[in-house]
């Protein structure tokens, strides 16, 4: 028998993958939040299984998403992430990592980890939300709005509000997964 799973990842296997092990259990470890900062920033405008198909090129390209390199990474380095078919060769997006990684580090040295910035917004706790179906699944929320305001404050870039949801939804800030769904269970 099939499981119940949210609509949006229905019959592609990589999404089903992503779906039931990653999106939405909740993730602490700064280096995997930089991981998923980085990935959602790429995103913007974009569908997530786009990005999704080549994660493990921008892995790859970006030093296994690890922001102490990226965040020193000079224009040679850049110059070739912008000719790498592999990942979204976006420049304002590439350029985007950098200063995010940068911003990252200093919410780090301000917070103790980027993790108890992060989740403090929600007092180290997940949201769980109760939506029937895919279609009350909101794009923004106003805690999406104040994260998002705060993280440009601190010279994030890429991260508006939308953005900043599908962050708090694959790393399981809030919980959208529908009532049905079997990872509910």
């Amino acid at each position: 028998m099939d499981k119940k799973r949210c609509a949006w990842c229905s019959g592609d296997a990589l999404y089903e993958k992503y779906h039931d092990e990653e999106w939405g259990k909740p993730v602490y470890d700064d280096d995997k939040l930089f991981e998923f900062l980085l990935l959602e920033t790429f995103q913007a405008g974009l569908s997530w299984i786009t990005i999704l198909r080549k994660r493990e090129n921008f892995r790859k390209a970006f030093d296994d998403f690890d922001y102490k390199k990226i965040a020193e990474y000079p224009d040679e380095k850049i110059a070739e992430l912008l000719q790498d078919a592999g990942i979204i060769r976006n420049k304002l997006k590439v350029y985007a990592a950098v200063t995010n990684a940068q911003a990252f580090m200093k919410v780090q040295d301000e917070f103790g980890s980027f993790s108890n910035y992060f989740w403090g917004f929600t007092d180290g706790k997940p949201i769980d939300n109760q939506f029937e179906t895919l279609k009350h699944v909101p794009a923004t929320t106003p805690l999406s709005d104040a994260i998002s305001k705060d993280m440009k404050k601190r010279g994030f870039k890429f991260v508006g509000s939308t953005v900043i949801y599908a962050h708090m939804q694959a790393t399981g800030m809030v919980n959208d997964h529908i009532l049905d769904c079997w990872t509910r269970n």
